[in-house]
């Protein structure tokens, strides 16, 4: 089966297609709708061929459905049909619940994604489950992500965005009970030693994710 992975970020948008070797980048807007989107999808891959489509989004996905308009993208997509606009069968999961799926290696493994905000997911007992621990209430009001995010680490600056990484990163693998932690997102590449449990992961593992989404023998359970 060959497979088209869509990966959507405020910044950019990431392609890769079953036999491509190299990932191709599209522009993204903080005014981009699915429909553009999509139109430039098949500009860029025009002489590419696939049957199954993956879409990772950067929101809360639930039944293959878009529960929340993004943040940092335009309006029109809950309750787009990607489907019927790409014309091939459509996997969507939140951008972060990809990478994680990608990432897994066998046991209960917890994901966190240091890139723009703080993407996370549990992968337990085979079945992969989306978090939303970016906001939960943190300290002194702030979240999760104000300290985790980009914009902690540019406001405390590398140092101290580190220490916060080893400090809240080991409390979760606790509350969690998981077997290992993935940090995953762009900016785990600035972390030149890991918390206990604890192993890299990285943005490329997001298409890995999206060709395991229609792959039965994956060991991950997508409900």
């Amino acid at each position: 089966m060959r497979v088209l992975v869509i990966d959507i970020g405020g910044s950019s948008i990431k392609l890769l297609a079953t036999g491509q070797t190299e990932r191709t980048r599209l522009p993204s807007s903080s005014d981009l709708t699915p429909d553009e989107m999509v139109s430039r999808v098949k500009e860029a891959g025009g002489d590419w061929t696939y049957d199954v489509v993956s879409i990772g989004y950067p929101g809360p996905v639930e039944g293959n459905a878009i529960l929340v308009e993004p943040k940092n993208l335009g309006d029109g997509w809950v309750g787009f049909d990607f489907g019927r606009a790409l014309g091939r069968p459509v996997k969507i999961v939140n951008d972060a619940a990809m990478q994680a799926i990608g990432s897994y290696q066998g046991d209960e493994m917890l994901f966190l994604g240091l890139g723009t905000g703080l993407g996370s997911a549990l992968i337990a007992h085979g079945a992969l489950q989306p978090l939303e621990l970016a906001h939960l209430p943190y300290n002194k009001g702030r979240t999760y992500e104000d300290y985790l995010g980009k914009n902690g680490l540019k406001k405390r600056g590398k140092k101290k965005w580190r220490e916060k990484v080893f400090e809240i990163v080991p409390a979760f693998h606790a509350a969690f009970q998981v077997d290992y932690v993935v940090l995953g997102g762009g900016n785990a590449k600035l972390l030149d030693e890991l918390p206990p449990h604890t192993r890299r992961g990285g943005n490329a593992l997001a298409f890995e994710g999206g060709f395991r989404l229609w792959d039965p023998d994956s060991g991950v359970r997508v409900d």
